[in-house]
C-alpha cells in the first residue's frame, strides 16, 4: 500500500504505538504471531491456504486455541491444525508451557526479588494476564534453578580464602505432610583478589556436626584453599566440622552471636551498659590493649554480675583469636558485620514466602539470592587490599629461616603488585 502523501509511516507508526493501549497491543502481537504461523503451515502443506497446487502435500483442518501469557496480557492464539500429522510452533510455545519467556524472566525476578507468589499473580492480572494461580508463579520460578546449580557447583580457584565465615538460617519447609524446620548452611570468604565471595550453600535437616562436616568437604572438593581464621557462632558440631576439614585453621567466635549469648545471662536493665562495655574491648589500638581491656571489663562484671563475667572469661580464646592479625583488617572483618547483614538480606527475601514447599524451592530462592549478592561483590570495591591480605599470611608464618624467606618472597611479591 502506497503512503499518503505528507505522511511519514514510521512517525506515524510510532506515534500509534506510544499512544496504544494494552488492548490494541494484544491484537497487534496476536495478528502478527498467528501470520507467521499461518505462513509456517502453507510451507509444511506446500500451497497457501485455500488454493489448489499440484504441489500441495497436506492441508488445513482448523485450528486450536492456546492461551499464551505475554507482556501485552494473555493473548489467545490460533494454532493451524493439519489434516495428516501436527503443527506445533516451536520457536513461540513450549509445550504445557504458556508463557513466553520473557514474562518467565519477569515472574522469576520478581520472586527472588522476594514478591510473594499472591503479589506476583496479583501485578500479572493488572498487566491483562488473566489466570496465573500461584503454583504456575512457582513453576515459573524453577527459570532460575540452571543458574543456581551452576552457581552452587563452580570451582573455588579464586583462592586462597584466608578468611571465610559460616551461618545457618531456619527455614520453614513442607514435608511429608507436616510442616519441619530445616537449616540453610551458608559460607562467605575473602579470595585472593580481596572481594568478598559466597562460597556454598546446602540445606540440612538438622545442625549438627554431620552436616557441617559434608558441606564443608564439599567446598574443599570445589577447591576451596588457604583457610586461616573461621568465624562462625559456637555451635559444637560447626567448629568440630571446621577443625576436622580445615586442618591449620583458627577459629574465631562471631561476636554478634556471642553477645547475645552473654546478655541472656544479664538482666534486661543491664543489659544495654553490659553490651556497650563488652564492645569496648575491641575497639583497642593494639593486641595487648584488647587483653587489658578484656581484664577489666571481666573484672567490672565480677562484682555485681558474676555469672556474666564467668560467662566471657570462658570464651576470652575465642573471641580474641582476631588479635594474632594486623590491626588494620580488624575493623574489615568484624566491626562491620558482614555475615549478619547478609543473613538479614536473605531473611527479607524469605519472609514473603514463609512456608517453603520443598527444599529445592529454598535452594532456588535463597541461591539465586546469594549468586546475586556474589555479582554486586565481585563488580565492588574491594574487600581487603591484597597488600593487607598477604600481611595477614605473614603473620600466621612461624619464625623459622624456612619462614622468614617465606615472608621475604611474598613481601617481594606484594611489592611488585
Amino acid at each position: 500500500m502506497a503512503a499518503v502523501e505528507g505522511i511519514d509511516p514510521t512517525g506515524w507508526l510510532d506515534d500509534q504505538l506510544a499512544a496504544a493501549s494494552p488492548d490494541l497491543l494484544r491484537s497487534m502481537v496476536k495478528t502478527f504471531a498467528e501470520a507467521v504461523m499461518s505462513a509456517e503451515a502453507d510451507q509444511r502443506c506446500g500451497a497457501e491456504y485455500g488454493t489448489r497446487s499440484p504441489e500441495r502435500v497436506n492441508s488445513r483442518k482448523g485450528y486450536r486455541t492456546r492461551d499464551w501469557d505475554t507482556r501485552a496480557g494473555t493473548v489467545e492464539l490460533a494454532i493451524p491444525k493439519l489434516r495428516s500429522g501436527s503443527y506445533f510452533p516451536e520457536w513461540l510455545l513450549q509445550h504445557r508451557r504458556r508463557a513466553e519467556q520473557a514474562l518467565v524472566t519477569v515472574v522469576a525476578t520478581s520472586y527472588l526479588l522476594g514478591v510473594s507468589t499472591r503479589r506476583v499473580e496479583k501485578l500479572a492480572e493488572q498487566l491483562g494476564v488473566k489466570s496465573l494461580s500461584k503454583s504456575q508463579v512457582s513453576e515459573m520460578a524453577t527459570h532460575l534453578d540452571a543458574q543456581v546449580k551452576a552457581f552452587r557447583e563452580r570451582p573455588l580457584d579464586a583462592g586462597p580464602y584466608t578468611f571465610v565465615a559460616m551461618d545457618a538460617l531456619t527455614m520453614k519447609v513442607r514435608e511429608n505432610g507436616r510442616i519441619v524446620n530445616v537449616h540453610a548452611l551458608i559460607a562467605t570468604g575473602v579470595n585472593n583478589d580481596g572481594h568478598r565471595e559466597v562460597l556454598g550453600l546446602d540445606v540440612a535437616s538438622q545442625e549438627d556436626g554431620a552436616g557441617w562436616l559434608a558441606f564443608l568437604r564439599g567446598l574443599v572438593a570445589r577447591g576451596l584453599t588457604g583457610v586461616s581464621l573461621v568465624t562462625s557462632d559456637a555451635h559444637t558440631g560447626l567448629t568440630a566440622a571446621v577443625a576436622s576439614a580445615l586442618p591449620g585453621a583458627s577459629w574465631q567466635r562471631c561476636r554478634t552471636h556471642y553477645l547475645r549469648n552473654l546478655l541472656t545471662k544479664v538482666p534486661k536493665s543491664a543489659q544495654p551498659g553490659v553490651a556497650t562495655l563488652v564492645r569496648t574491648i575491641f575497639d583497642q589500638a593494639d593486641a595487648q590493649t584488647v587483653r587489658e581491656q578484656f581484664g577489666k571489663v571481666a573484672d567490672s562484671l565480677a562484682d555485681k554480675l558474676p555469672a556474666a563475667a564467668e560467662h566471657l572469661d570462658a570464651a576470652r580464646d575465642e573471641l580474641l583469636a582476631f588479635t594474632v592479625f594486623p590491626r588494620e583488617l580488624w575493623k574489615q572483618l568484624w566491626s562491620n558485620n558482614p555475615q549478619e547483614r547478609l543473613n538479614k538480606e536473605i531473611r527479607r527475601r524469605t519472609d514473603v514466602v514463609g512456608i517453603f514447599p520443598n527444599r529445592a524451592a529454598i535452594i532456588r530462592l535463597v541461591g539465586a539470592v546469594l549468586a546475586e549478592q556474589t555479582d554486586e561483590w565481585a563488580e565492588g570495591h574491594r574487600y581487603i587490599g591484597p597488600e593487607l591480605l598477604s600481611r595477614s599470611r605473614m603473620h600466621l608464618l612461624p619464625n623459622d629461616d624456612t619462614a622468614t624467606e617465606t615472608k621475604e618472597i611474598m613481601a617481594t611479591e606484594t611489592m611488585t603488585a
